[in-house]
């Protein structure tokens, strides 16, 4: 796993939508890093590096190293872009960071115990899939575990029940009680009315 979260680059110097799709063509991802009031540096890596490591979830909110040129470089994957139907990585925007200063990332949320929720005759709901967190580098998640065993049908947990790891704080909740958001709720299974049974009935 560590090794997938640590990628050669290169800095390339050829820029523009011409070059980029030469760099594509040689099966290779044109990227950029950016941050810490740093210029932003445009960069080469490998695809099938970066196709293998996108395909693990915990890459998009984990610390990653760039090896630009050899020098290892800390940063977040801020963007990605990929092809609209081709399993292609098209480009990349890194932000470095700073073990010092506190990060915003999206952590994605695993949900617990579903079928036990279900067996009380609701329909799970998930309304995110993932929080905005603040935190220091080293205290980001790899996900956020929501536990949903004992939610019963109409019930719902929002941002302010969830339990979030020690250095990490919701983004939402940061704004005030308003932006406690629904998380996931339990809805009432549908109850067919007598127009859809007769039709039902009628089409038999």
């Amino acid at each position: 796993m560590t090794d997938l979260f640590t990628l050669d680059a290169e800095v390339r110097t050829d820029l523009g939508k011409g070059a980029s799709r030469r760099l594509r063509h040689a099966s290779k991802v044109p990227a950029i890093l950016y941050g810490e009031g740093q210029e932003p540096v445009s960069l080469t890596l490998a695809h099938k590096n970066v196709f293998r490591a996108q395909q693990e979830e915990a890459f998009y909110s984990h610390v990653l190293t760039i090896n630009v040129d050899g020098k290892p470089v800390e940063c977040l994957l801020k963007d990605m872009q990929r092809h609209p139907f081709k399993q292609l990585v098209m480009h990349l925007d890194f932000l470095r960071i700073d073990a010092t200063h506190a990060v915003q990332v999206n952590a994605p949320i695993h949900f617990l115990n579903e079928d036990a929720a279900e067996k009380l005759g609701g329909t799970i709901a998930h309304l995110m899939n993932e929080i905005a967190i603040t935190c220091l580098p080293a205290d980001i998640p790899e996900f956020i575990e929501i536990d949903v065993a004992n939610l019963a049908v109409g019930e719902t947990i929002h941002l302010s029940n969830v339990t979030f790891p020690t250095g990490v704080t919701s983004d939402e909740l940061a704004k005030g009680e308003s932006h406690d958001q629904a998380v996931v709720t339990v809805n009432a299974p549908k109850v067919p009315n007598a127009d859809s049974e007769a039709a039902e009935d009628a089409a038999k």
